[in-house]
């Protein structure tokens, strides 16, 4: 099978589309052909050897760990779905060597839900790493529920335009940070308040709105503003990050409940998220598309930054 790979840590320019052997099943696995799989900056992290030390890998190692496309075959174990589903699934594995910027993939099947019908191949693959991403930290962390208040910041970006309609959905207030220019869209996702992080303190907007505090926060971007956002929240509150973990003494001190999420392949989540979309409550975020060829120019904007929505990648 055609895959896009690479053999040592470094730039984008490692990137190579190579030919490795297709993987076979084991008893408890399905194998996918891949339609799309969606670029995420955990893609370029890994890449240039950020991520080295936590995570086991071998070379060559094919990044990517979205895919939405079509069971080919599964094992003996697997009875839940069968050949010729159309799927979408967060593939990623124990050991990081073998991604969705491939045209198979085996995954584990419990990993793996039936696609949203009302959405395309591509649409479909720019949801799982993000879509899960932030389901995790709004509910599984959080416990977020109606008529509770959430700062989420970068609400433009792939896990923010979800974590908005998520939030939104069960009926929180939602505030969330974004440029001037993206106001219109996330408030079409379902923001309430709108900063514009680039003429206003976050902190300052905030507290004068809400000065008995807000419920959560949810962390996109880290350093500073993860520290300031502890002083927005109420005793008992809650801050999520999936960039830095938060400091423990500022939680123990402001009184709140503060973690790092790092997200965590889940079937039935997807499918919960999957009945969101087709009920018209949750819509993909805006699409750019590239060929399986031009993974790394996918790349390389991934890494320049300020992209709204998601980078695909098209295998065929």
């Amino acid at each position: 099978m055609k895959a896009i790979a690479y053999n040592e840590f470094g730039e984008v320019d490692q990137l190579k589309l190579i030919e490795v052997e297709t993987p076979i099943p084991n008893e408890n696995e399905v194998l996918i052909r891949i339609e799309h799989t969606s670029v995420n900056p955990v893609d370029w992290k890994i890449r240039k050897g950020f991520l080295k030390d936590m995570m086991p890998h071998h070379f060559p190692l094919i990044p990517g760990w979205d895919a939405s496309g079509t069971i080919e075959s599964m094992g003996k174990s697997v009875s839940d779905f069968k050949v010729g589903d159309k799927v979408y699934a967060y593939c990623r594995k124990p050991e990081v060597q073998w991604g969705t910027y491939a045209e198979f993939i085996t995954v584990d099947a419990k990993n793996v839900a039936i696609a949203p019908t009302n959405i395309s191949s591509a649409q479909a693959a720019s949801i799982p790493l993000v879509g899960l991403t932030a389901w995790q930290a709004l509910f599984d962390f959080c416990k977020l529920k109606n008529g509770q208040t959430i700062v989420i910041h970068a609400g433009a970006g792939g896990v923010g335009s979800l974590a908005i309609q998520f939030a939104a959905n069960v009926g929180a207030e939602v505030i969330t940070t974004a440029s001037e220019t993206k106001e219109p869209y996330v408030r079409e996702l379902g923001a309430k308040h709108v900063i514009d992080y680039r003429k206003n303190d976050f902190e300052t907007v905030v507290n004068e709105r809400f000065p008995a505090g807000i419920d959560a926060v949810f962390d996109l971007v880290g350093g500073e503003v993860q520290t300031k956002s502890f002083n927005v929240l109420r005793q008992g509150g809650s801050l999520v990050s999936i960039v830095d973990p938060p400091e423990e003494s500022l939680a123990r001190e402001k009184a709140v409940k503060a973690g790092f999420v790092f997200v965590e392949p889940s079937g039935a989540q997807l499918t919960e998220i999957k009945h969101l979309i087709e009920a018209s409550k949750v819509l993909p975020s805006p699409l750019q598309e590239f060929s399986l060829a031009d993974a790394p120019k996918a790349q390389a904007l991934s890494e320049k930054g300020g992209v709204v929505g998601k980078l695909v990648i098209k295998i065929y």
